[in-house]
């Protein structure tokens, strides 16, 4: 392989930045530092998808698909549901205030402090999920590199990708994400329909009938042990659903995209699409899995001389494709990651700014869009640490992403019930609940495995629900002075609520 494809690569990538700044400097569009409302009902679809999927997906898929079947499609399913109930549930909340972070419904609804709690909580979790997905980004780089022999360890890989992301964020805000989220998703999905097409010619009756009687076209997968089996029917089914209510009702990093729709109705089609989307994209990655196994005869990774089963999809991508198809494929996968980690730079500078700097902060002499530049920048930073710790982990990336990420969700998502469904909820009553169950999560994650095995995640959230119920209940019966009335709620100032970064 010759210098050419890394070039590639590097066009593809300075392409994809510069046109994503240019389609966020439409005619069309709101005020500088504000939330826009103009942005596509089909992008912001793309991009929801896009977010959720990453770098961490596109690998990590096949390579659950290779040992364990089409499992991925049958937790899709609950997506779709878990996501009907977000559109028609949680979204008019947003809507109908003109919410700019999910968390100020939480200060609405409760007060300020919780509001500040929820925000600091999705931060810190966020900050060490997105670490572990950029670490995955490293993986089809690093590999590409070595073929080409430029051998490149991960921190300058890591410090390259975040910089060019962090630039194009900063300079473009939420219009440039969702933009580059949608050319992003079309060029990675197209760069996996390829790879389907390369490998098919392997399939034929009797290999399909081989991995058929190995479970690999199973769309559910389990060991009769449904709380630890992540792919069981009821897991997929039930588990996936609140996961998805969670990830996509109550986290800001997928909320700050339907808040930015044309309508509440286009929020809803957006979201709703999103889950069918995403399930469309596991069976196209599961497929790729599959085909791969079949090709290998069912070898397993390290028999193949891999270190996992995320490594399965990358090698194949540079050991066995034409260098310059190699090239674009792995210039797909690398603009996932930057799909993700423009969004989460985004999300997590716009909660900053709403949920926990006051707003003197942002209306002085340094300016909303200059302080909020600074603060992607932090947490550009920030990130490339989170990412240097993941270096060693073994684990398949898209499974521990999830599982970092189901630690915080079923409090944050139990929040948002308990203000919904609680008559007369205090803040008083909110606050030991939440954390209280981030105390019951940490110690289930940590110390609690039946039969010597993790709990499966998609389990994790509505056992932090029904954590945050248990909890928050007894303490609502707690004498004390009533709930305040609307009148005596906390107020933030409209411009404030509206206030996005660029």
């Amino acid at each position: 392989m010759s210098l050419t494809e890394p070039a590639i690569i590097g066009l593809c990538l300075l392409a994809l930045a510069a046109l994503s700044l240019r389609l966020s400097r439409g005619r069309t569009g709101a005020p500088d530092g504000r939330r826009p409302h103009d942005l596509p009902t089909w992008a912001i679809c793309l991009s929801i998808v896009a977010t959720e999927t990453s770098t961490l997906t596109v690998i990590s898929v096949p390579g659950v698909a290779y040992g364990g079947g089409l499992v991925f499609v049958g937790l899709g399913l609950g997506y779709v549901a878990g996501r009907i109930v977000v559109a028609w549930l949680l979204l008019p909340l947003y809507a109908r205030d003109g919410f700019s972070s999910a968390y100020q419904y939480l200060g609405e609804r409760f007060g300020r402090g919780m509001q500040r709690l929820a925000s600091a909580v999705f931060l810190g979790t966020r900050l060490l999920a997105e670490g572990v997905r950029l670490f995955a980004s490293t993986l089809p780089i690093c590999a590409l590199l070595a073929a080409a022999h430029l051998p490149a360890g991960p921190l300058p890989v890591l410090v390259g990708l975040t910089a060019l992301t962090a630039a194009y964020t900063a300079a473009g805000g939420l219009r440039a994400v969702v933009w580059s989220d949608s050319i992003q998703f079309g060029l990675y999905t197209l760069g996996a329909i390829l790879c389907v097409g390369l490998l098919w010619p392997y399939a034929d009756r009797a290999t399909l009938g081989a991995a058929w009687r190995a479970g690999r076209l199973a769309v559910f997968h389990g060991d009769g042990a449904i709380l630890t089996s992540p792919y069981a029917p009821a897991t997929a089914l039930v588990g996936g659903a609140i996961l998805s209510m969670a990830s996509h009702g109550a986290d800001q990093l997928m909320v700050q995209r339907v808040l930015a729709a044309r309508s509440l109705r286009a929020a809803r089609i957006a979201m709703v699409g999103s889950a069918v989307v995403v399930t469309g994209l596991f069976a196209l990655l599961s497929a790729v899995g599959v085909l791969l196994w079949i090709r290998n005869g069912g070898a397993s990774p390290a028999a193949l001389g891999l270190r996992s089963p995320d490594a399965l999809f990358p090698a194949f991508i540079a050991r066995d494709l034409p260098p310059s198809l190699s090239a674009v494929l792995i210039a797909g996968i690398i603009s996932a990651t930057m799909g993700s980690l423009s969004s989460a730079l985004n999300a997590m500078t716009g909660s900053t700014l709403a949920d926990l700097l006051p707003p003197a902060a942002w209306r002085g002499r340094i300016g909303a869009v200059t302080l909020s530049r600074g603060i992607t920048v932090l947490w550009a930073v920030l990130l490339i640490g989170a990412a240097s710790c993941f270096s060693n982990t073994g684990r398949s990336a898209v499974v521990f992403g999830l599982s970092i990420a189901g630690y915080s969700y079923g409090a944050l998502l139990g929040a948002f019930l308990f203000g919904l469904l609680v008559p007369g909820a205090r803040q008083r009553d909110t606050v030991p609940a939440f954390v209280g169950t981030l105390a019951v999560m940490a110690v289930l994650i940590l110390f609690v495995h039946p039969g010597g095995r993790n709990i499966a995640f998609p389990w994790l959230v509505p056992i932090g629900v029904a954590a945050t119920f248990a909890i928050g209940l007894p303490c609502r019966l707690r004498p004390g002075p009533a709930f305040r009335d609307a009148a005596a709620r906390p107020t933030l100032d409209p411009t404030e609520m509206e206030h996005e970064t660029r």
